[in-house]
Formats: C-alpha cells, structure tokens, sequence
C-alpha cells in the first residue's frame, strides 16, 4: 500500500521523536565507551537514567493539557510513544542498581525495598508503570475496553512516586526535585480544573 503524503510526515516526525528519546541513552553508553562518566560511573549511569524516565514521564503526561490548549490531536500521537521510553529509561535506571550497584549480593534488593523508603517508592512506581507498557496495545485497548482507561490512570500514581522517590534520594540540594513537584502538580491540577469546567460547561447546556 502507498502511504499517504501526511502518513509520510507522521512517519518522519515520529521517527525524529524516537532519535530524540534514545539519545540519552545512547550518550551514556558513549559517554561509558569511552570512560567519561566521572569517577562514579556507576552512580552517573543510575543518575542519568533515571533522570530521563521522569522527564520522559512529564512529557507523557503533558501531552493531554497540550492537546487541549492547542485545540488539536497530535499530542496524543506522542503520548504513548513518551510513556513507553519513560518505562525503557525506568527499566535501565532499575537495571544499573541491580546488576552495576547490587552486583552479585541481589538478596540486598528485599532488604533495600523493605528498609529504604526512596527505594521502596521507586520500585512500587516501576512496578506500577509495567502493565502500563504491556498494555499499551491498540489490541490490549480493544480487549480491556473501559478498563483500559481505568488501569491507564495509575500512571498519576507512578509518576508521583517517581517524584518522591527522587526527592528522597536527593540528600541536600532539592532544588530539581521540587521543580519536578512543581511541573507535576500544574500538570495534574490542570486535569482537575479541566474536568471541572467541562462538567459545569455541561450541566449549563
């Protein structure tokens, strides 16, 4: 089948969408090729990752509130796309504790998720984010039916675990944390006010 002039542009816009995505991950791996990670590489690697999983999550989220201050539907074409590196990066992050930071001791992982709250919250949110990506499907969106939108919410939990988690990691300085608070928050109270002016706009109808 020929693809359609605006199919071509899609095409092209998602593929310039999943460069930028898998960029900094392939930076880090350059950046580990070539010893340049500083001289904790291990914490760089935990550092970086986990970094772009909350940003990547934000981004996901934000993709809503642009779709309808903009008044059109691209954003949502992104959505999942941001939602599902958001997991990727989240994976890596969990990854690079178990296998560069735990090593060999993996019996630590209970005890760390049982005694270390920052740990315990980033780990309940990666969980959280899991059916998420493997239901993520146009297919597992028609099985699901309503439910898909119900389990799909969990998303606003996972993200404000990742938050809390990385605020809790942060010993000293919180000024990034709290401005991932802050971007949650206007992102989440948007939902809120949104949904509140389309049903009074509905109950004056």
């Amino acid at each position: 089948m020929v693809l359609s002039r605006i199919d071509w542009r899609w095409f092209g816009l998602k593929a310039v969408a999943h460069a930028l995505a898998l960029a900094p991950a392939l930076w880090l791996l350059w950046r580990a090729g070539h010893d340049a990670l500083g001289a904790d590489p291990v914490a760089a690697l935990t550092h970086g990752t986990g970094d772009w999983a909350l940003r990547l999550l934000l981004l996901c989220l934000a993709m809503t509130p642009l779709r309808q201050l903009i008044g059109r539907p691209w954003p949502i074409r992104f959505r999942r796309l941001l939602g599902l590196y958001a997991f990727f990066y989240a994976s890596l992050h969990l990854a690079v504790y178990l296998l560069l930071d735990l090593g060999t001791y993996w019996a630590q992982l209970g005890a760390d998720i049982l005694k270390r709250p920052f740990i315990t919250v980033g780990f309940t949110a990666w969980l959280l984010l899991l059916p998420l990506a493997l239901t993520s499907t146009q297919a597992m969106m028609r099985r699901l039916k309503k439910n898909w939108q119900r389990l799909h919410r969990l998303v606003y939990v996972a993200a404000v675990l990742t938050v809390l988690h990385f605020w809790w990691l942060v010993k000293s300085d919180i000024r990034e944390p709290l401005l991932y608070a802050a971007l949650l928050a206007v992102l989440l109270g948007w939902r809120v006010f949104y949904r509140r002016k389309a049903a009074m706009a509905g109950r004056s109808r």
